[in-house]
């Protein structure tokens, strides 16, 4: 009879640290944009805070696009 080995920790615990990893990374994209835009705005005054809305959004934008390539990247391998 062949006896069933446990499933490897290792693997689980590898999948844990690379999307914890990621989402350090998505943190601080967003947190450096928004820093920017509240930059800008002190330097330059506006009523609506556009540079720190416009800053935010851009980095939330470009903090996805790096986890879906980095997600689909993972998923390949």
């Amino acid at each position: 009879m062949k006896e069933q080995k446990p499933p490897k920790k290792t693997n689980s615990v590898n999948s844990y640290a690379k999307y914890s990893g990621i989402a350090i990374q998505m943190l601080a994209i967003i947190g450096l944009g928004t820093y920017g835009g509240v930059k800008l705005d002190e330097y330059y005054p506006n009523k609506y805070h556009v540079y720190t809305l416009v800053c935010s959004l851009a980095a939330i934008a470009i903090s996805m696009y790096f986890v879906v390539k980095q997600v689909s990247n993972n998923s390949k391998n």
